[in-house]
């Protein structure tokens, strides 16, 4: 396992996307992602590779693709290379729900998000929820929110339909700053978790609490190591959530500790839409 990167695009993959330019994105947790343009278009053209810690990460680009292609209408496209997978989908013009409410982090006093900028989100995730599927790994840099509308991305880790056995693996968890205590809970006790709907409400609410005020949804030390990290989720109750008017009290009803008394994406929708 090599665990480093960023990896070029290989030749076989460059045929298949045909770039005029690309422009490097992100290289890290076994991912190396390009922005590609083409004469066909714009596409997010992702290489998964194996890191120290994970092994999953080399097959998630395929796994991804699968469950795209059950999803949108667009072109998908998917194969292997020497390192792992790779996949290429459209790309999502926007700016991530964290980045676009950076000024609420900076000012001196709590402020009120753009409320349609939340119900947006609520959106893409109850049109999933809708669909048979669960994100599993809810959090704001997925958001992408942009002039035609807002995307949920990063889909790799979803559940709800059929995925090849050659690409799949188990669920163990997501990124743990947006993780529902129930979901840190069974990775604690058996390394694996089963990924729901009401995990995935928890985490957009932690999502739309860290990108308006900076704080992770509960209290442990930068340095803390990831089981340290879920131990605090588990064993500490969520931050007192100070975001003003209805989305600070949406947000509260989210991160009960108990899924059942969470509410719908669809009820989050509603609410927020009376707000406005």
């Amino acid at each position: 396992m090599s665990g480093q990167g960023p990896y070029d695009l290989p030749t076989h993959v460059q045929s298949a996307v045909t770039p005029l330019s690309k422009r490097l994105v992100v290289n890290r947790r076994g991912s190396t992602v390009w922005d590609v343009q083409s004469r066909a278009g714009r596409f997010a053209v992702k290489l998964g590779y194996p890191t120290q810690a994970h092994g999953w990460t080399a097959w998630a680009p395929a796994r991804e693709a699968v469950i795209l292609r059950q999803l949108i209408p667009d072109e998908v496209q998917f194969g292997e290379w020497e390192e792992g997978t790779w996949s290429a989908q459209p790309w999502r013009d926007g700016e991530s729900l964290y980045n676009l409410w950076e000024p609420h982090r900076q000012a001196a006093e709590p402020s009120t998000p753009n409320l349609d900028e939340a119900r947006s989100c609520a959106v893409a995730l109850t049109h999933l929820h809708e669909g048979g599927w669960v994100h599993g790994d809810v959090q704001p840099n997925h958001f992408v929110i942009g002039p035609t509308g807002t995307f949920l991305i990063d889909l790799a880790l979803a559940q709800g339909g059929e995925v090849p056995k050659i690409y799949d693996f188990r669920y163990r968890g997501c990124l743990v700053h947006y993780e529902a205590p129930e979901i840190s809970r069974s990775i604690l006790e058996s390394g694996t978790a089963v990924p729901t709907k009401e995990a995935d409400v928890y985490a957009l609410g932690a999502s739309w609490f860290i990108s308006a005020t900076g704080w992770r949804h509960v209290s442990y030390p930068d340095d803390a190591d990831r089981k340290d990290q879920r131990q605090a989720i588990v064993d500490k109750p969520h931050r007192p959530i100070n975001v003003p008017g209805t989305l600070g009290k949406i947000i509260e009803q989210m991160m009960s500790r108990d899924p059942a008394d969470r509410p719908t994406g669809a009820e989050i929708c509603e609410e927020l839409g009376h707000a406005r």
